[in-house]
């Protein structure tokens, strides 16, 4: 049975492209949007000894190709398949020389489903009233494009049913602040000149153009100069998209372009850039004009043109950069902040009297071995760079510093709620519904194998009233393994944590067996370091897997549409991504040198080898070390040279495959230029902004949350963004194809999530202050303890002491460097001391300086929390000269319609007059009246034509 016809290509098929690369051949269309596939054609062979000549690549020549399929429409009987040999055979087609039948291999009956799912997709678009332009398919095998037009009438239609908000022919003005904000605000301007981008503006920034939903029957209210321009790229390729969305077909019940993708249908759908964005042509396009003034590193000190970032790529990426611009403008004055605080730390480091007296070696602390048998007694002096080092971080400035960014936070969040509301209204945001969204392919296939399988259980009548959706209980097994995976993926982060920690506590005692002394004496810094950069390794490689287990776990979720795939995704990858960042730094602030226990009774991993403690001067200089080295890594490693190298790879890899897969055969289309679409198929598909959000969402963690341990945190994340404004510029400039533009009026979930950070740092930086520095003890020994009411005796207050002769038997120090015996050492705890009868259980200073820890907890976090709300309430979402514009449009809106209808009502009035005059003048008979009012009609003044051309010059 013959079932399939393949059309030959036509030779004469070898047209001029259009000059630019964006418009059809008559260089006149747009090209709007760009459907891409491989093709995979099966050439005809001639039966030798045929009467016919042998056909020729790319003549007219056509074949008849059977799948090797069986039915009642059988041909004739000496065409079987004879496969002996298990070879398929040729046999010559009788009556059409040249023609025959091919048996087809599985690969090739797919590829002849798919073209015929392409053909009936094209048609339906077709039928839609889009416009298709095809390349000839020259080649066996390769690549080949669809371009699609969307003629006036289109666009009209669905700019209407879409409801997209168009500028009419009014104009008003926006209301100017006054007073001393007007002259700062002037003042600013002046300054920043030099900073603003060269891009065109709007010639008059005090007006602004009133918009409105398109409207068809109220065509004459818009500002139409010319049909073609009317509608931008961006907006035209929406339109396109959202019809590419819709339009389906009967084959596999394919629900638009996602499915067709998925099915490998189509590789690609995409909108054209706007030509080069490098070369010496004078033609200055919007994406040169991109690339030239935000896209390079040149003009890192230039304010971004958000405007026409917005034009081009869309709102939802527009908000995304306006978002990122705003929060690198904020992490100036932390930066400021941060600094003056680590150099207030600098200043006083001299004068610090703890730091003093633990240098002093006159003091002569000798504390206890830091391990059993191999560690010797050592003096406290010797830890005495630890301690100067600590008090850069660890003094009473960080508190205050604290308590800064954590309102700094909240005034960040505030200054962008009234950043995005003054954006939505300038952008015409203000008032968007949000569109129904159309499901995606996977849910689609999901339902379609459910209706199967209810159709086989059920009748066909009892499903027809019940529309099908998929419940929670076919989402069941989804959920189940979600919970699963996301326990097993937090628990392997800690079990990392703990990997490290058992690192440390083996690498310590192994370096103590050391007979180099320089060894033995570093042996804390070799451990925190090397434990650091393998802990950091670790982090970069676990942020990897979780991004793709986040992606795998919400895709068997099943979600219904795309925006709610996209918050499930965003939460699963937070979730895992911040415990993944964070468990170590937790561990250090919180956890580490808690659960050690005492000299004579200490608490150990595994056998023999004892809890790592903290450092002499505490923990906060190790914290510090972690959270800059896992900070600066991933900024430097993850987010730069990974954003810029993936990519760059991806498109060599692609490249390299598409040249591979590609037969070496004489294309007439190779002799021109690579069109504007061949150039943007080889760049990267854009996937969306969950991993540009989620990059600065974890930075934004480590500048606020652990922020009373490394004040410098702001410094390193502002130099970070100034390159990533850039990098992610230069990306979606000229790495990436051009994303489908999105209306979205917020940034969504990732405001919650920002919030959310924003709230925990407080009781983070709470406790950070509280437990993990030394700002508790020696704010109680000062005006609790000393008798002078100074810091003078506060590290003999802090150490206990220890009677050696109860060191248990097999753990005293072998070969004591000590001169003297030593009867009792010292360690850091408030516990008694041997002499008491209750030796060596915690003292009432301990109990008091805990008691003033948690007191401390409570009273920052309700202080901070009060003026957070307090910001939050005087500072308020919507600016007051935003909401009297709301007002002001929304009554010039009225009356400009009041206005054009009474201006059509005047005219209809006019024409009515007109015409009872002629009536009652009874000159005409009434033929001659109705050829009048017929020639009135067409005629271009004084009827209800012209009324039209009066208001639009379409």
């Amino acid at each position: 049975i013959i079932n399939n016809y393949v059309e030959g290509t036509q030779t004469g098929a070898k047209d001029k492209a259009s000059p630019s690369g964006l418009h059809f051949r008559d260089s006149k269309r747009k090209v709007d949007y760009v459907l891409a596939y491989h093709y995979h054609k099966r050439l005809a062979h001639h039966v030798p000894g045929a009467a016919s000549p042998e056909p020729r690549r790319g003549s007219a020549s056509m074949a008849l190709v059977s799948n090797g399929s069986t039915g009642k429409g059988r041909a004739e009987p000496h065409q079987q398949q004879q496969q002996d040999d298990g070879q398929h055979a040729l046999q010559e087609w009788p009556g059409l020389p040249g023609l025959e039948v091919v048996e087809l291999s599985p690969l090739d009956t797919l590829e002849e489903e798919r073209r015929l799912q392409r053909e009936e997709y094209e048609r339906n678009l077709l039928e839609a009233g889009l416009e298709i332009e095809k390349d000839p398919e020259n080649k066996s095998q390769g690549v080949s494009f669809v371009r699609i037009h969307a003629p006036w009438q289109v666009l009209s239609r669905e700019a209407e049913l879409l409801k997209i908000k168009m500028p009419t022919k009014k104009m008003y003005e926006i209301t100017e602040e006054k007073g001393i904000f007007k002259t700062l605000n002037e003042i600013w301007c002046k300054l920043t000149e030099p900073l603003q981008p060269q891009v065109p503006q709007q010639e008059n920034t005090k007006m602004k153009t009133l918009s409105y939903p398109f409207s068809r029957e109220k065509i004459y209210l818009y500002n139409i100069k010319d049909k073609d321009t009317f509608f931008d790229n961006a907006t035209r390729s929406r339109i396109v998209r959202e019809i590419l969305k819709r339009t389906s077909t009967k084959a596999r019940n394919s629900m638009g372009i996602g499915t067709l993708i998925a099915n490998n249908v189509y590789d690609a759908a995409y909108p054209l850039h706007d030509g080069e964005y490098e070369g010496q042509n004078d033609d200055r396009n919007e994406r040169k004009l991109l690339y030239q003034e935000w896209a390079r590193y040149g003009v890192f000190y230039k304010f971004q043109p958000i405007d026409l970032i917005r034009k081009y790529f869309g709102e939802k990426i527009g908000l995304y950069f306006a978002w990122l611009g705003l929060y690198t403008e904020f992490l100036i004055p932390s930066s400021v902040v941060g600094i003056i605080v680590f150099l207030y730390g600098c200043i006083t480091i001299e004068s610090d009297i703890p730091s003093k007296e633990m240098c002093d070696q006159r003091n002569a602390f000798t504390m206890c071995p830091l391990c059993d048998k191999f560690c010797d007694y050592w003096n406290l002096s010797s830890a005495c760079a630890t301690a100067r080092a600590s008090h850069l971080f660890d003094n009473p400035a960080t508190v205050f510093f604290s308590i800064f960014m954590a309102l700094w936070a909240t005034m960040f969040l505030e200054q962008w709620k009234r950043l995005q509301m003054r954006l939505s209204y300038f952008w015409d945001l203000t008032g968007l519904e949000e569109e129904e969204e159309h499901p995606r392919p996977e849910y689609e296939t999901k339902l379609l194998q459910k209706k199967l399988k209810n159709k086989n259980i059920t009748t066909e009548s009892s499903n027809e009233n019940k529309k099908e959706k998929l419940t929670w209980s076919d989402r069941m097994p989804g959920y189940a393994a979600n919970f699963g995976l996301i326990l097993f993926m937090i628990m392997l982060a800690f079990s990392a944590v703990f990997g490290i920690i058992v690192y440390r506590i083996t690498t310590a005692a192994a370096l103590s067996f050391s007979t180099n002394e320089t060894t033995r004496s570093n042996v804390r810094v070799t451990v925190t370091a090397t434990a650091v950069i393998i802990n950091l390794v670790v982090v970069l490689i676990l942020d990897e897997i979780y991004g793709a287990v986040a992606k795998w776990l919400t895709e068997i979720e099943i979600p219904k549409t795309e925006k709610t795939f996209e918050e499930r995704l965003i939460l699963k990858s937070f979730l895992l991504k911040f415990v993944n960042s964070y468990a170590s730094i937790f561990y250090v602030a919180f956890f580490k040198g808690r659960f050690v226990g005492r000299p004579g009774r200490y608490v150990y991993v595994f056998e023999g080898y004892r809890m790592e403690e903290c450092a002499p001067g505490g923990c906060l200089m190790e914290l510090c070390i972690q959270l800059s080295i896992i900070m600066l890594g991933k900024q430097l490693i993850q987010n730069n040279l990974f954003e810029i190298g993936i990519p760059k790879l991806k498109k060599l890899f692609r490249k390299l495959k598409d040249e591979k897969t590609e037969v070496k055969e004489m294309d007439t289309n190779q002799s021109k230029d690579p069109q504007q679409w061949d150039l943007d198929y080889i760049l990267e598909p854009f996937t969306g902004l969950t991993p540009e959000y989620m990059e600065m969402i974890i930075q934004f963690g480590f500048v606020t949350l652990f922020v009373a341990s490394f004040p410098l945190a702001p410094v390193f994340a502002l130099l970070n963004n100034v390159i990533e404004v850039r990098l992610d510029a230069k990306k979606f400039v000229t790495e990436l194809r051009r994303p489908d533009t999105v209306r979205e009026k917020d940034i969504g979930i990732w405001y919650n999530i920002l919030s959310g950070i924003g709230k925990l740092s407080v009781i983070i930086n709470a406790f950070v202050i509280a437990v993990t520095s030394d700002f508790i003890p020696r704010l109680m020994y000062q005006y609790a303890y000393s008798q002078n009411g100074t810091m003078h005796g506060f590290i003999n207050h802090t150490l206990s002491y220890f009677n050696v002769s109860q060191l248990k038997a097999g753990t005293q120090p072998e070969n004591s460097l000590f001169a003297q015996e030593v009867s009792f050492c010292r360690f850091k705890d408030y516990r008694e001391p041997p002499w008491s009868p209750h030796q060596y259980e915690f003292s009432k200073q301990y109990w008091a300086v805990l008691s003033a820890r948690l007191a401390f907890v409570i009273l920052f976090q309700n202080l901070v929390m009060f003026l957070s709300v307090l910001v939050d309430w005087m500072i308020p979402d919507i600016p007051k000269d935003i909401s009297e514009q709301i007002k002001k449009e929304k009554t010039v809106l009225v009356d400009f319609f009041l206005k054009e209808e009474h201006e059509k009502l005047k005219l209809i009035e006019s024409f009515i007059a007109h015409d009872k005059r002629k009536r009652r003048s009874g000159a005409k008979s009434r033929r001659t009246r109705a050829a009048s009012f017929s020639e009135c009609h067409r005629s271009p003044n004084g009827s209800f034509t012209s009324f039209s051309s009066q208001h639009t010059v379409v």
